[in-house]
């Protein structure tokens, strides 16, 4: 198998850069790779889904988490908003196959499993299930104790392959709620505060790099030497 690790450094056109770059590699495909992986901790983003951008209070809920400090973007991937920042660690895994339709519901299982494994190696009290009055609900989402979300995942599929996106909310629950509050009472979905929730909840010590380097071993990844811009991709070989 062979993983392409983009570094971590912020793309030059920042969250705009980030939401389009999976889309991107799972179209062109450059270099005829044809797995792409990049574990990153962007900036404050705000990732609206296609789906909240048809809502009638979107346009607000878009000005409001810009006057937090979010960059609001809109993600290809399916769902509702999610928000990250600087304590998130946020995984795009890109395969290209033209196989990509069969059974995408495995995929939300094998890697909500493989993250919550993670978690748990690091001593949170990780779970598998939807907390009731999560943001971006999902039946595979990753939780503590089942009462706070750390793990959000969210998919696109297409003729050429497919791109798995998921957030590991690390630090800041506090920074992550302000802005998920006002969007969704914007676009009129349900949402409990109290279910925010990052991997310092749970493990205090645990910090974003470590949280990176584990996820780099669970998918058999081993971190390249930095090698200037984010826009430049190092290749190495695992399986």
């Amino acid at each position: 198998m062979t993983v392409v690790l983009l570094a971590s450094d912020p793309l030059p056109g920042g969250p705009e850069d980030d939401v389009a770059l999976g889309p991107r590699l799972l179209r062109d495909g450059p270099g005829g790779g044809r797995e792409f992986l990049r574990i990153h901790s962007p900036a404050p983003t705000a990732a609206f889904s296609r789906r909240d951008t048809l809502r009638p209070g979107y346009p607000a809920a878009a000005e409001a988490v810009r006057r937090l400090g979010c960059t609001p973007v809109v993600r290809p991937q399916g769902g509702s908003l999610a928000v990250y920042h600087r304590g998130s660690v946020v995984i795009d895994h890109v395969y290209r196959t033209p196989d990509a339709s069969r059974d995408p519901v495995e995929r939300f299982r094998r890697f909500a499993a493989l993250h919550a494994s993670v978690l748990t190696g690091l001593g949170v009290d990780a779970r598998i299930g939807a907390v009731a009055g999560e943001y971006c609900p999902g039946e595979y989402s990753v939780n503590i104790g089942g009462t706070r979300k750390v793990v959000g995942s969210a998919q696109r599929v297409t003729r050429d392959g497919w791109l798995f996106s998921s957030i590991v909310q690390v630090t800041g629950a506090d920074a992550l709620r302000g802005p998920l509050v006002v969007a969704y009472r914007q676009l009129g979905y349900d949402f409990d505060p109290d279910t925010v929730g990052t991997v310092q909840d749970d493990a205090p010590g645990v910090t974003v790099e470590a949280v990176t380097a584990a996820l780099l071993a669970a998918y058999g990844v081993t971190p390249p030497r930095r090698a200037g811009p984010a826009r430049q991709a190092d290749s190495t070989v695992s399986g």
